[in-house]
């Protein structure tokens, strides 16, 4: 028998008080269990397969057939490798269209090889993206609109743009080339309109609100269908890769799950740790749910256990950064993560799913070019990826392992 007591990361594995002591194969099976649940399932590598050999015969067949497939064996594995990623410097996405103004938005087209920058200089731009000059398609000024916020549609024919100031929302139409702005949304009481989210199949808007308010409008009229509340102010919210949950941290440190057809809140949990929310995201494959909170802690979530269990444990909990977590993204093969605070110079880190580990090229410290990432994407098939800093520049770098844009 093995005393789990003795040892604090055994004792974190025991389910009730009667585990204190355990048999060394249900301690094997509990370890396996354990891992398991940590890697999302059982790794390829893990998997044993047993293979025939009850005669001659059968294994020259074996044989010829893994000489038939030695190419594949040899060539480039398929999934994202840890440690290092291949990466370049690119122009920077906004260099037709210099400013000094803070970035506060940039995001691919989901369809188009575009990148859109949005800032406190009023204006939203759009960039053809080829890596070595980014020519500049268009600008929209918008009159006395420092932009909080702007946003492709999940079709990617509008342009939504909220302002630090301001209830008025812009949608622009990228198909008419026209400015549409909705002043006031019929049930909507909120003095200023920010921070916002779209949904992936492009139905829903989500206005997070004051005093706990979180507001599901229809994207295509912009018309109000309900309102939700949680504890405590909103500090993010997201849509799961499905559109059917919403994810909403608070600024207590906690995360509510709501249902969006119902608008009940399906569970509530504590984020490990944090005292009070900064950001949150989850993954297009509906693997993980990524928290970020104040003291620079990101929470790496398996997405099944934030909608079953009342006190999840994550998965890892990522400390590169020491002050608090303003962004988070996935990329579309849910392979990175990237983090990033506003609060720090070069405070961005790209970490590899699912080993959860920090690759160790990026950012390159002694260049001290990024300077402070208020936002961050990633291309629809992650061939590039940008942030924008606080001095106006767009940086985008060319991820070499993907070969598409």
């Amino acid at each position: 028998m093995v005393d789990m007591m003795n040892n604090r990361f055994r004792k974190d594995m025991m389910k009730n008080a009667s585990e204190s002591k355990l048999s060394k194969d249900n301690l094997k099976k509990r370890l396996k269990e354990e891992f398991q649940h940590a890697m999302g399932g059982v790794p390829a590598w893990a998997e044993t397969t047993k293979r025939k050999t009850s005669s001659d015969d059968e294994s020259e067949e074996d044989e010829d057939d893994l000489l038939q497939r030695t190419g594949n064996f040899i060539s480039t594995s398929t999934s994202l490798p840890r440690g290092i990623l291949k990466m370049k410097n690119c122009q920077h996405a906004n260099a037709e269209r210099p400013t000094v103004a803070r970035i506060s938005s940039v995001q691919f087209h989901p369809g188009a090889q575009i990148v859109m920058v949005a800032g406190l200089d009023n204006a939203v731009s759009l960039f053809q993206v080829d890596g070595k000059t980014n020519p500049k398609i268009q600008s929209i000024y918008l009159e006395r609109f420092p932009i909080f916020k702007a946003c492709f549609s999940a079709n990617g024919e509008e342009v939504l743009a909220t302002s630090t100031h301001s209830k008025v929302l812009y949608v622009y139409d990228m198909l008419a080339g026209k400015l549409i702005p909705v002043h006031q949304v019929r049930g909507l009481k909120e003095k200023i309109v920010r921070s916002f989210e779209v949904s992936p199949d492009g139905s829903f808007l989500l206005i997070n609100g004051i005093a706990g308010y979180l507001h599901l409008l229809a994207m295509k009229t912009k018309e109000l269908i309900g309102s939700t509340k949680i504890n405590g102010r909103v500090a993010a919210s997201t849509f799961s890769s499905d559109t059917k949950k919403v994810y909403a941290s608070s600024g207590d440190g906690e995360v509510y799950v709501w249902d969006v057809n119902s608008r009940k809140c399906l569970n509530r949990f504590v984020d490990e740790g944090s005292l009070y929310g900064l950001s949150i995201a989850t993954s297009r494959n509906g693997q993980y749910v990524a928290c970020g909170s104040n003291c620079g802690v990101v929470n790496i979530y398996n997405q099944d256990s934030c909608l079953q269990e009342t006190n999840p444990k994550p998965i890892k909990a990522i400390m590169n950064l020491v002050t608090g977590v303003t962004s988070l993204t996935f990329n579309p093969t849910t392979e990175i993560l990237a983090i990033a605070s506003e609060k720090m110079k070069e405070a961005v880190r790209l970490v590899h799913l699912p080993s959860c580990t920090v690759f160790s090229n990026f950012p390159v410290i002694k260049n001290k070019n990024i300077s402070h990432v208020h936002t961050m994407d990633f291309s629809p098939r992650s061939g590039y990826f940008a942030l924008g800093n606080e001095k106006g520049k767009a940086l985008m770098y060319r991820l070499h392992h993907y070969s598409d844009f």
